[in-house]
């Protein structure tokens, strides 16, 4: 203990004499099991036993994994918003990138907000106000407007899923372009003895066309490929291929000798896809874990390499901790909504984060790939509850402590405990002015579609389909009411 105290306190002086840099490497729709790095030492599931990412491994083992670290959402667009500002999507109206339902649904969705607000600000004004240059390349995805009028004095522009060429698939050609720009960046401003904050957003893919061919070689030559499907391997080549880039930024650092001046932290904006969660339930689109859970790595001065921190951190708290590593807490704006995570990476991973409020909400009132619909879902102490606004009466309660992956709802056996997270939970989205969904007055039961559907294109087809589907849906919810 005495030995890491002492490095804690001999990297922070040495950083105190210059501002540090910051590299953000986001990556897309890769959940908490979907790196070979187990995120909790005492889980053995917590890691992939196929995927391949030795450079998020190097990334851990030079410093410090969260193995609580929850994305603002389980969706792409609402995520990214947040970890430009500190602010949830509920407060930002943010909450998705649009409507996917048809009509006949039981719920009205509220419209979310396309474009991030030219009010807002963010991490990149902070810091480029304070001298630092700054940089975005890769995926943006929270509206059309440049990055340049949010902050970032050099960037490949407002790309959305496409990339810039607007392709099917923009990887592997973007995830290693992005790359690239982000390196000559960080190599021309270390060249000119600048500070500089650089955010290398991925774009997501898991096909094999989102692959190198000699990736994909790669991966089909392993032993254990023969006992993984096609879609599997594609899937793994393409996770290897990200991998590799968070490899050429940490050798760049390396190679300029800035890496004990740099913080490099790497995060995801939402779960993986399906199940590829497991075990945390259900993904992508959901506010069960599978879709919030996702890893965070951070490297730098004054964190101890190899640590491992289960306090529970959000993306809300990104803003506030570059800002408070920066020395610039004194300038964000008001009305951010995380805390500092600084308590924490310099003091082994122990500790606590000052928020303004001890819950942490997930709002997502939307249609999409839960069956059982639009739901906001709320984390206190040891408990999680979900509110689906369809049932809103029969919500969902675990403790995540006990209960990881959510298989014991706990709503009849502690009613209280329900209700007093249900009044927070309604305290927090009145008090930020989130939009909900409200009852469909032309919603038609005779024609309604499966809860499968609903979240993409309805269909209409003969009575035996949709009997079949329904038969579906019923078995589905079972296994949410888990």
């Amino acid at each position: 203990m005495i030995t890491r105290a002492i490095l804690i306190l001999g990297s922070l002086a040495a950083s105190a004499a210059a501002a540090p840099n910051f590299v953000f490497i986001l990556g897309e729709g890769l959940g908490w099991t979907s790196t070979s790095v187990r995120m909790d030492p005492d889980i053995p599931e917590s890691r992939n036993d196929y995927f391949r990412t030795p450079n998020l491994q190097r990334l851990s083992t030079g410093g410090m994994r969260f193995a609580n670290f929850y994305a603002p959402s389980a969706r792409c667009t609402p995520s990214r918003a947040t970890y430009l500002t500190g602010k949830s999507p509920a407060k930002l109206g943010m909450t998705f990138v649009g409507l996917r339902a048809g009509p006949n649904v039981r719920l009205v969705e509220p419209t979310p907000t396309l474009e991030l607000p030219q009010a807002e600000t963010t991490v990149a004004e902070v810091l480029r106000d304070a001298g630092y240059a700054t940089a975005h390349f890769g995926k943006w995805h929270v509206g059309r407007t440049s990055p340049k009028e949010h902050g970032f004095d050099d960037t490949d522009g407002a790309n959305n899923n496409g990339g810039p060429e607007n392709v099917r698939n923009p990887n592997p050609k973007q995830a290693y372009a992005i790359t690239e720009r982000g390196l000559k960046f960080i190599e021309s401003n270390a060249a000119a003895g600048r500070r500089f904050y650089v955010q290398i957003s991925h774009y997501g893919g898991r096909g094999g066309a989102s692959a190198l061919s000699s990736t994909n070689q790669a991966v089909s030559n392993w032993a254990e490929s023969r006992r993984r499907s096609a879609t599997e391997r594609a899937a793994a080549a393409a996770v290897l291929d990200m991998d590799t880039t968070v490899g050429m930024v940490l050798d760049k650092l390396e190679q300029l000798g800035i890496a004990d001046e740099t913080y490099l932290f790497y995060t995801t904006d939402h779960g993986t896809p399906g199940s590829g969660n497991l075990p945390l339930a259900l993904g992508k689109g959901t506010v069960w874990e599978g879709g919030l859970k996702v890893p965070l790595f951070f490297r730098g001065p004054g964190i101890v390499p190899g640590s491992v921190s289960r306090v529970r951190a959000t993306g809300m708290d990104l803003v506030p901790t570059v800002a408070d590593l920066a020395g610039l807490s004194d300038k964000l704006p008001l009305g951010l909504e995380g805390g500092s995570l600084v308590p924490v990476l310099t003091n082994d991973g122990r500790g606590s984060v000052d928020r303004p409020r001890e819950e942490i909400v997930f709002h997502f009132p939307h249609y999409d790939f839960d069956p059982l619909g639009p739901a906001s879902a709320i984390l206190w102490d040891d408990y999680k509850l979900i509110r689906f606004y369809e049932d809103p009466d029969r919500p969902r309660l675990f403790n995540v402590r006990a209960d990881p992956y959510e298989r014991n709802n706990l709503f009849s056996a502690l009613p209280e405990k329900a209700e007093a997270l249900g009044e927070r939970l309604d305290a927090y989205l009145r008090s930020v002015g989130a939009r909900l969904p409200r009852v469909n007055g032309n919603f038609d039961p005779s024609q309604e579609v499966s809860r499968i559907e609903r979240g993409g294109q309805q269909r209409r087809d003969n009575p035996a389909q949709r009997a079949r589907r329904r038969g579906q849906s019923r078995s589905d919810r079972g296994q949410a009411n888990r």
